[in-house]
């Protein structure tokens, strides 16, 4: 992956709705001016979430995906259904697409009013206008209450450019949020720590850490990178502290015994808990590990997939942590990628990954649903971090989330 590239979770994930054959694969055809989603008289043609990643200006990187129909039947239709309406839950926007020629179902005005009562920005699109004799079939009933509507054509495009705009609008310009830039001062030395373990991916870096990269570099500071071997004798070189060390948290005890107390070090993991919005909860969850009886049954989730080798991070060596830890065994399942249990009562803890390729409204959406559940959920780096005795000294940086540590 190139570092010019925005990557799918930085993206706003706009995705389109409606029934069979309202037009929802030739408006989105039209949208991003390309034949992507198949097109066809058939009801059921999409029977997949499909996706694209395209600029829409002046929102600039978004995703957009092209969902089955709500109205899709049989055992195999309500599974469609279903993925569709997961899709609702990760996406940052919603255009609702409606046949202008027909009576507008239940359904639709159901999904308009759960897309309202979320507050995700939408869109309603009225389609097919230039076959439309009766307007008055438009009407929607009176308890449902429009803030976003446009009249369009899939077939002429009439209406397409004012359908783009009023997307951009409903979901505003993203908020350029920092990452690390914000925790040092201009021309300040940053150390990063990246180990090279079985699991890095061969001539490249994973994804936060080509993100960090770029935010230091957009706070006008230096970048250092080496492996966790060599931490001290690059420190002893540089001849000047560097103002911060962040660290892949698989090595953060041998980092943080490499260091002098008063270089502030956090972790990738940290920064990105920051970045998503869940620091505070993750922080919060962590320490029921101590209050834990051994046998309870811990979730580890991961937001991407891959194969599982020796010694990897999540199956093996954080169970490793945790029992040593707590000198007790506990029954530790796991998820990857778009899984992730809709009932979560079973587990006495969630420790999920630091959701890089998941948007931030995906990760807001598996705390908010941990929380609600009353469930303790944390992160790899801040449990990492406080198995080892470290985490107060990682959290540093970050004072407002420290008094949670005494609770």
């Amino acid at each position: 992956m190139s570092l010019n590239s925005t990557p799918s979770s930085e993206r706003v994930h706009i995705a389109f709705f409606g029934m069979r054959n309202a037009g929802k694969s030739s408006m989105m055809n039209r949208v991003i001016a390309q034949d992507l989603s198949v097109v066809s008289p058939e009801k059921g043609t999409t029977t997949d979430p499909v996706r694209k990643s395209m600029e829409l200006l002046p929102l600039g990187p978004v995703v957009m995906i092209d969902t089955p129909g709500l109205d899709d039947e049989g055992e195999l239709g309500s599974l469609r259904v279903a993925k569709s309406l997961r899709e609702l839950e990760k996406a940052d926007a919603a255009v609702v697409v409606i046949d202008s020629c027909e009576p507008i179902p239940d359904v639709i005005v159901n999904l308009i009013m759960s897309i309202q009562n979320r507050n995700i920005p939408y869109v309603v699109c009225f389609n097919k206008i230039d076959i439309l004799k009766n307007e008055n079939q438009t009407l929607l009933p009176p308890e449902l209450k429009l803030e976003n509507a446009v009249r369009v054509s899939a077939v002429t495009g009439e209406g397409i450019d004012e359908l783009k705009k009023r997307i951009a609008e409903s979901v505003g310009v993203p908020e350029n949020r920092p990452i690390v830039r914000d925790l040092f001062s201009q021309g300040s030395y940053v150390l990063l720590v990246i180990p090279l373990d079985k699991a890095a991916p061969k001539g490249r870096l994973i994804l936060p850490q080509q993100q960090t990269i770029r935010d230091i570099l957009d706070g006008n500071g230096r970048v250092l990178i080496c492996n966790e071997k060599e931490i001290g004798d690059v420190v002893k070189e540089l001849g000047v502290l560097p103002s911060l060390v962040v660290t892949d948290s698989q090595v953060f005890k041998e980092v943080a015994g490499s260091l002098s107390p008063d270089i502030p070090l956090t972790s990738f993991s940290i920064l990105f808990a920051r970045y998503k919005g869940n620091l505070d909860t993750a922080v919060k969850g962590v320490s029921i590990l101590s209050k834990l009886e051994g046998g309870e049954k811990i979730l580890i989730s991961e937001g991407c997939t891959h194969h599982r080798q020796c010694g990897d991070i999540g199956s093996v060596k954080i169970p490793g942590w945790i029992r040593k830890y707590t000198g007790k065994d506990f029954d530790f399942q796991f998820t990857s990628g778009t899984a992730f249990p809709e009932d979560l009562s079973e587990y006495a803890l969630v420790i999920h990954c630091g959701g890089c390729m998941l948007t931030e409204r995906e990760m807001k959406r598996r705390y908010r649903h941990a929380e609600d559940e009353e469930i303790a959920i944390t992160n790899y780096g801040i449990l990492i971090a406080f198995v080892n005795g470290i985490l107060e000294r990682s959290l540093s940086l970050f004072p407002s989330v420290l008094s949670y540590l005494q609770r």
